[in-house]
């Protein structure tokens, strides 16, 4: 996987081949897949703000997916090359959302568009703020281009 640095207004991206397992028998990408690709680049965006999601875990708190969707366009194959790009879209006390664009590698081509809507809760699953540095982390790479 590729990591791209970012910085306010911008994305991370990351690259990966289709494997054989993520299609159906027409060789076509299973649509639950994508929500899949979205988790790793959240991953990574949070990697590249400065820290592992792991290490919020470890202080009690975990942000967890209030609602998904996806818009398919074209579908991706088994072996094609993808870009999927991830976007924070917007930051609050509680939550957080996040935009993402699949992409053919070598090409302007949007696969699939996608959002995810988060909360932060503690331990007993309790909506909380988003602590301290992670809040500071993730506001670095607010992309505030999309409305």
């Amino acid at each position: 996987m590729n990591r791209r640095k970012a910085t306010g207004g911008d994305y991370v991206e990351i690259e990966l081949r289709v494997r054989y397992a993520e299609t159906d028998s027409m060789g076509v990408v299973y649509h639950a897949n994508y929500l899949v690709w979205f988790e790793m680049g959240r991953s990574e965006y949070c990697r590249k703000q400065g820290f592992n999601y792991r290490d919020l875990e470890a202080a009690g708190y975990y942000i967890v997916v209030a609602e998904a969707s996806c818009k398919y366009r074209k579908p991706a194959r088994y072996d094609e090359v993808i870009q999927v790009r991830t976007f924070l879209h917007a930051l609050k006390s509680r939550s957080l959302c996040f935009r993402y664009q699949v992409l053919r590698k070598g090409s302007t081509e949007t696969l699939v568009e996608g959002e995810t809507r988060h909360l932060c809760l503690d331990a007993a699953g309790r909506v909380k703020v988003i602590p301290d540095p992670y809040a500071s982390y993730l506001a670095e790479g607010l992309d505030s281009r999309i409305t």
